[in-house]
């Protein structure tokens, strides 16, 4: 017996198709509706809140390590107040960095890059920032070092926990310095202080070595990565409690 299809049948299996059609449609509208609204939700996230950096040096060993990635408050210091013992990236005042040419990449990675780039899985300008440890505030005087090898900040000695000093060295720093900083400007230093080119190193640089407050992107506060290296960023209250408040900078 052979089949037949009445004109009801095949309305019936033409309906079912289109049915399906518009399924298909509006799942992938929702998944595109919802992609886009977690870039721009991503995007805003990076943008004001948090972001995302690699190290590229060794200049904050061992608080930090080569490739480890942050995340950085950007709250700070615009609506957060900066603090002594802070870990903090800024753009660079002027010299500090050397000139890195653009490296050649296909373009596809150069587009995935960008698009990770918005929502802070990428830091494609990592080596545009500098990230140090904050240790002078605005009128804040910073001298090192004392008979003791320590530094102080005014007139108070810090017992630094976290700096990496070489072998058989007391001094934490190599290079004596005696500064008063300048208002809206910072004081900063590795922690790697015998491997680091901070503010003692660029004071022949636009700045004299200060970090214009205006530079700061952020507080690191968190190793993200590798996540064998996952920690909080202490900024150290407790070396710093002692300071008095400093003169109004000039």
């Amino acid at each position: 017996m052979t089949e037949t299809t009445t004109p009801a049948d095949d309305v019936s299996a033409g309906t079912q198709r289109r049915s399906r059609q518009k399924g298909a449609l509006l799942f992938l509208r929702d998944i595109l509706v919802i992609f886009v609204v977690a870039l721009l939700v991503s995007f805003l996230v990076k943008t004001f809140l948090v972001r995302s950096f690699y190290i590229p040096s060794a200049s904050m060993e061992q608080t930090l390590q080569i490739d480890d990635r942050i995340l950085v408050n950007e709250l700070v210091p615009d609506m957060v107040p900066l603090e002594r013992g802070d870990v903090v990236v800024f753009r660079d005042p002027g010299g500090w960095l050397p000139p890195s040419p653009e490296p050649d990449a296909p373009p596809l990675t150069v587009a995935a890059d960008w698009v990770l780039s918005l929502i802070g899985l990428s830091a494609s300008d990592s080596d545009d920032h500098l990230i140090k440890r904050l240790i002078g505030l605005p009128g804040d005087h910073v001298v090192c070092c004392n008979a003791l090898g320590q530094m102080t900040v005014n007139d108070v000695p810090l017992s630094e926990p976290y700096i990496t000093l070489r072998p058989g060295t007391t001094d934490v720093s190599e290079v004596a310095f005696d500064v008063v900083v300048p208002s809206n400007s910072l004081w900063v230093m590795g922690d790697n202080r015998y491997n680091s080119r901070d503010s003692r190193y660029n004071r022949e640089q636009p700045g004299n070595g200060f970090v214009p407050i205006d530079n700061v992107v952020g507080r690191a506060f968190v190793i993200s990565w590798p996540t064998a290296h996952w920690d909080w960023l202490d900024n150290y209250p407790e070396v710093f409690a002692g300071i008095p408040d400093a003169e109004p900078a000039q």
